[in-house]
């Protein structure tokens, strides 16, 4: 039977989980994207605004939509956007519901493996950005083993219990993301692999945080007391400390960019 689709409710929780590596990505993605201050933006899969608030940050954006499943997740990103002029509404990234042509770009950050058909999505976005404008977007390189917490996949995989890969893994390797935005009638297609690293304060600050994601922390909390002890301690022999007791974990993550073609 397949696992319900991953589904991030919680803001705060996912700001330590998830947030603060969408941010390191972000802003080399954004750097590299290099876009003109004043665009207006959707943020497709905004979640808690992690990556919308960096578009007023870095972009000096003129205005943001952002669309996500989760009222949760909007509830959180409001809140830390409020003076911001930003909407945030619920919605499917497989069919936006804005008019054709109105935004200057559109970007899916680490969002795009989630989507049960990436391909729609990727329309959506070429469909509301004006000719001439941006589509970008960047994945954790996860069959590549850049997702930000692989160690503890693979200790979890090799306990027993089969990886824990989202819906449309397959979106987030480098050739299929040039298909995708290729197949929209996306041009001046570019790539760029992102890697970056984030230092835990020790591993227990480590072990906290990776467990709370959506699958991972039920699937932890389930395992044996003495199979829980096994994996904490094959986690700690591969996450080699420094002299302070912190550590360093790094992730990688797979980028595209591409313009909606002139009429």
């Amino acid at each position: 039977m397949p696992e319900p689709q991953i589904r991030f409710d919680d803001g705060a929780a996912y700001e330590e989980f998830m947030g603060k590596w969408s941010q390191l990505a972000g802003d080399t993605f954004l750097r590299w994207l290099a876009p003109p201050d004043r665009w207006r933006w959707v943020d497709v899969g905004c979640g808690n605004g992690a990556f919308t608030e960096m578009l007023f940050e870095r972009c000096s954006a003129a205005q943001v939509e952002g669309i996500d499943p989760s009222a949760e997740q909007l509830a959180f990103a409001r809140e830390r956007l409020a003076t911001r002029p930003v909407r945030f509404q619920v919605g499917d990234a497989m069919a936006l519901p804005y008019a054709s042509a109105g935004f200057d770009a559109a970007v899916m950050a680490l969002v795009i493996f989630f989507v049960p058909d990436p391909a729609k999505a990727v329309a959506e976005m070429a469909r509301v950005v004006r000719p001439g404008g941006g589509v970008s977007s960047y994945a954790w390189d996860i069959l590549g083993g850049g997702f930000p917490f692989h160690v503890l996949q693979e200790e979890m995989s090799a306990l027993g219990p089969a990886p824990i890969w989202p819906p449309s893994v397959e979106a987030s390797r480098m050739d299929t993301l040039r298909a995708l935005w290729s197949n929209a009638g996306l041009v001046r297609i570019e790539t760029l692999e992102i890697s970056v690293e984030r230092t835990f304060d020790d591993f227990d600050t480590f072990w906290r945080i990776a467990q709370t994601g959506p699958r991972l922390l039920p699937r932890i909390a389930a395992m044996a007391p003495a199979e829980r002890q096994q994996l904490q301690d094959r986690l700690r022999s591969r996450l080699v400390s420094d002299a302070s007791g912190r550590i360093t974990c790094s992730a990688r993550a797979n980028a595209i960019k591409g313009e909606v073609a002139q009429k």
